[in-house]
């Protein structure tokens, strides 16, 4: 059995992080304006990604189980690593790569959110401060 199925949900799930990375950076720009009507529908939007993300991600974690299974792995780490010890090299080297890219991704969003949290943070400080 190939990876196959692995190499396509990870594709899909690094697709899906770049859509969510679009959304934070335009919650960014959202934040800044102080629309809350836009902060509302792109709320909606982000739990649709969360969601969406979440199941790509069971995907993921059945088509490694089928696969340690079928190559004789089963119950072994759901890993990259382990499945890269039973591919191919070209498969081993798009699945590397593909690996790479979803930490990126992965990293691209946290540091996004993390400067979201500090917008919402000084415009709460801002609100508290001007209410006193």
């Amino acid at each position: 059995m190939t990876a196959r199925n692995i190499i396509g949900s990870l594709e899909k799930l690094i697709k899906l992080h770049k859509s969510f990375n679009q959304l934070a950076i335009r919650k960014t720009a959202i934040l800044k304006a102080n629309d809350t009507e836009a902060i509302t529908a792109l709320l909606i939007s982000e739990q649709k990604h969360i969601k969406a993300i979440s199941q790509t991600d069971k995907e993921r974690e059945r088509a490694v189980e089928e696969f340690l299974a079928a190559n004789g792995a089963a119950g072994q780490p759901a890993s990259i690593h382990t499945v890269t010890e039973l591919t191919g090299p070209e498969e081993t080297e798009v699945l590397e790569m593909l690996k790479a890219a979803l930490i990126g991704e992965v990293a691209k969003l946290k540091e996004r959110n993390g400067l979201n949290q500090q917008l919402i943070y000084q415009s709460l400080q801002f609100i508290w401060i001007s209410r006193k």
